[in-house]
C-alpha cells in the first residue's frame, strides 16, 4: 500500500510540531502540503522539511497548486484548497478553532479523513452539525487530537481501571498546570482550551458523559492581567453518578505538570506524580520538569499521529470521534457559564442514540 500523501492547515506551534513528526518519524505516511495565515511561516517550514526530505536545497517552483519546493512539501495559500486537493488523502487541522467549522465540512465533502486539533468547533451546535454531516456519510472520517488517550500512562491507567481490579471508579482528581500563557490567554481560554482535556479524559476513564459542571474561581494568581481568572477549579457530575475534579492553572511559573488520580472502591492509582518524595521549585521536583506540553506529551503525539494514519489507511478511526468533540464542546460551553454565574449549569447534550441512529 502507498504512503498517505498527508497535508496540514495551520503551521503555528501544534501544526509544526504535527508537519515535523509527519515528516520524520510517522511510517506509511508522506507530508504534501502545508498552509498557514501566515505564509512566511508556511513556507519556512515546508522549505526546511523539503531538504530533509532530500528535496534540491533552493529549488523552488510555483504553480496552481501553491509553491513546491524540490520534489518535497509544497505551500498552499487556500485551506480549502490544500484540503481539495487531488494528491492529499488525508488532512491535520491544526488551525484557529474558530476555522475548523468551515475546514471540517469542507473535508467531509470531499472524503477526506481528518485529524483535527482540539476544540472540534467553538460552540456546541455547530459540533452537533459537524457530527450529523458525518453521520450522514455514513462513515466516520474525523478523528479528536485529545492525545491524552494515547499517552502510555494513561492508557495504563485507564486499562486498570476497566480491568475492575480496583472495583467501581468513584472520584477523579486531576491537577493540570502550564508554566505560563500568554497575556492574550483568558479566563473563557482556560475552559475551552485547558480543562477541555480533562473533559475528555473524565468522559473516557469513567465511560460515561458529564451531565454538570460547576467552576470555581479561587483569588487569582497576581501574576496575571486584571479580569483574568487563574487558578480555576472546576468539578464534573457524570451521568454514571461519579465525580470528577480538576485545577486548572496557566501560569504555575514551575513547569508543565499533569496528574491525575483515580479512588475506586479498592484503592487509588495516579499518574503523572514522578517517585518518592518532591518539592516543586525552579522547574525541579526532584529531577527536570518538562517546560511545555510538547515535551511531557511527545510519546502520546507520536502513537496518536501513528495510529491515526495506520487507521485511516484501513479506512477507519483510532481514538476521540466527532461525537467526543461535540460533547467536550457542550460541557465547556456550560463550563463558560458557570465561570460567569458561579452556579452549576447543566450540560445540554444531544440523544446520541437519536443523532447517530
Amino acid at each position: 500500500m502507498s504512503d498517505l500523501r498527508v497535508g496540514v492547515v495551520g503551521v503555528g506551534v501544534m501544526g509544526a510540531d504535527h508537519a515535523e513528526r509527519v515528516a520524520r518519524k510517522t511510517s506509511g505516511a508522506r507530508l504534501v502540503a502545508v498552509s498557514d495565515a501566515d505564509q512566511g511561516r508556511a513556507e519556512t517550514l515546508a522549505a526546511r522539511l523539503s531538504e530533509r526530505l532530500g528535496a534540491e536545497p533552493g529549488s523552488t517552483a510555483r504553480h496552481s497548486g501553491g509553491m513546491a519546493y524540490g520534489d518535497g512539501v509544497r505551500v498552499v495559500e487556500d485551506p480549502l484548497e490544500l484540503i481539495a486537493a487531488d494528491d492529499v488523502d488525508a488532512v491535520i487541522l491544526a488551525s484557529p478553532g474558530s476555522a475548523h467549522a468551515e475546514q471540517l465540512f469542507a473535508c467531509l465533502d470531499h472524503g477526506k479523513p481528518v485529524l483535527c486539533e482540539k476544540p472540534l468547533t467553538m460552540d456546541a451546535a455547530s459540533s452537533l452539525q459537524v457530527v450529523e454531516a458525518e453521520h450522514k456519510l455514513g462513515r466516520q472520517l474525523i478523528q479528536v487530537g485529545f492525545m491524552r488517550r494515547f499517552d502510555p500512562e494513561y492508557a495504563a491507567l485507564k486499562q486498570l481501571l476497566d480491568s475492575g481490579e480496583l472495583g467501581r471508579t468513584l472520584v477523579l482528581h486531576n491537577v493540570h498546570r502550564n508554566k505560563t500563557a500568554a497575556p492574550s490567554f483568558r479566563s473563557e481560554m482556560i475552559v475551552r482550551d485547558s480543562m477541555v482535556h480533562e473533559v475528555d479524559v473524565a468522559r473516557w476513564l469513567f465511560g460515561a458523559e458529564i451531565t454538570r459542571i460547576t467552576v470555581h474561581t479561587p483569588k487569582p494568581t497576581s501574576l496575571v492581567a486584571d479580569g483574568v481568572r487563574d487558578p480555576q477549579l472546576a468539578v464534573f457530575e457524570l451521568a454514571n453518578g461519579a465525580i470528577a475534579d480538576v485545577e486548572v492553572f496557566v501560569n504555575f511559573q514551575v513547569g508543565y505538570e499533569v496528574r491525575c488520580e483515580a479512588v475506586a472502591e479498592r484503592g487509588s492509582a495516579t499518574i503523572g506524580l514522578g517517585s518518592g518524595v518532591f518539592t516543586r521549585a525552579g522547574e525541579h521536583w526532584g529531577g527536570t520538569m518538562p517546560a511545555d506540553f510538547r515535551i511531557r506529551f511527545e510519546q502520546a503525539y507520536d502513537i496518536e499521529v501513528q495510529r491515526w494514519v495506520d487507521a485511516t489507511r484501513r479506512g477507519e478511526i483510532d481514538g476521540p470521534s466527532a461525537w467526543d468533540g461535540y460533547a467536550a464542546a457542550a460541557v465547556c460551553e456550560a463550563g463558560l457559564e458557570s465561570l460567569s454565574s458561579g452556579t452549576p449549569v447543566d450540560v445540554a447534550l444531544a440523544d446520541r442514540g437519536k443523532v447517530l441512529g
